[in-house]
């Protein structure tokens, strides 16, 4: 629904005072349900990306998704799509991430992705909705698709915040993930470690709001929760130097995502997931986690019995 165009800076070193010289180190499009579809294809899967596009950006943003190859169905808006930076500097390591709010969206272009929603809904399986939601749509809006989703017989997996995630709950969904800051804002309390995340996923397990609810930990791992039980994910040691998170939930969705639809239980694809988000923290800025990697932290996950 707010999709971008990613471009990536690099500089030696960031100056305060006078002008920093910077190398174009990618430009690619981002945005969270593009960037699952983008890795769920990279992990085998078939995904097509439904996103807005408005203005000279959008066009780009459409160019660019063609010459990588992702399918995708473009939802054409008034206003300009959204450009995000990222600056890496080279001597520290770090990325600065400078994101911009995006368009807003009247409400014949929201009603316009909810007729495309319905084409296609009822060939997917699953159905990611990654990202913010874009200014100018009702809180419920992402309510209004899980209605959806559920009418169609598919599965909705739902990774976004504010007011658009309470009113997505109260609807329901298949599937939930959250960061700690998504977590926080729901408990009104700190979400420290398992016993913090599991009272939040017990609640909403209990409420109907989802039925499998997945809470990550960043360098801990996750918390896997269904009816079954409550399963704990230890995030495997990284091989490298973590150089960004950006990007790891997206990663960690795309893997979950792509072994639900293989046919795999819970717990294992949540297990991919997890060493996938530690593979993406050893690339720069949003630049695409080596798969291989990814496959082989797996095997490090370590599982116990919440």
């Amino acid at each position: 629904m707010n999709p971008a165009i990613d471009l990536c800076w690099e500089v030696d070193h960031l100056e305060g005072i006078g002008k920093n010289r910077a190398r174009v180190r990618s430009v690619a499009v981002g945005g969270g349900g593009i960037n699952v579809a983008r890795h769920v294809v990279r992990f085998g899967g078939r995904a097509t990306a439904v996103h807005t596009a408005g203005g000279e950006v959008g066009l780009r943003l459409n160019r660019l998704l063609d010459e990588e190859g992702i399918d995708h169905v473009a939802v054409d808006i008034d206003d300009d799509t959204r450009e995000a930076l990222v600056l890496f500097e080279a001597e520290s390591r770090r990325s600065y991430h400078i994101v911009p709010p995006g368009p807003r969206l009247r409400e014949r272009e929201g009603q316009r992705c909810l007729e495309v929603l319905e084409r296609f809904v009822g060939t997917c399986p699953y159905v990611v909705v990654s990202g913010s939601l874009p200014g100018g749509l009702p809180d419920d809006y992402y309510a209004a698709v899980a209605r959806h989703v559920k009418e169609a017989g598919s599965r909705l997996v739902l990774d976004t915040s504010g007011s658009a995630l309470r009113a997505a709950l109260a609807e329901g969904v298949f599937l939930f993930r959250c960061n700690r800051t998504e977590a926080e804002s729901l408990t009104g309390k700190a979400i420290s470690g398992f016993d913090d995340a599991r009272a939040l996923n017990e609640h909403l397990l209990t409420t109907g709001a989802a039925e499998i609810a997945v809470t990550t930990l960043g360098g801990l791992g996750a918390l896997c929760s269904t009816r079954h039980g409550h399963t704990e994910l230890y995030a495997p040691p990284l091989p490298g130097e973590p150089l960004s998170d950006a990007g790891a939930g997206d990663s960690m969705v795309a893997a979950l995502t792509t072994q639900l639809a293989a046919g795999a239980d819970p717990v294992s694809a949540c297990a991919l997931g997890v060493a996938t988000a530690a593979a993406a923290m050893l690339t720069p800025s949003t630049e695409p986690f080596d798969v291989n990697v990814a496959l082989s932290l797996r095997s490090q996950v370590r599982t116990a019995n919440g």
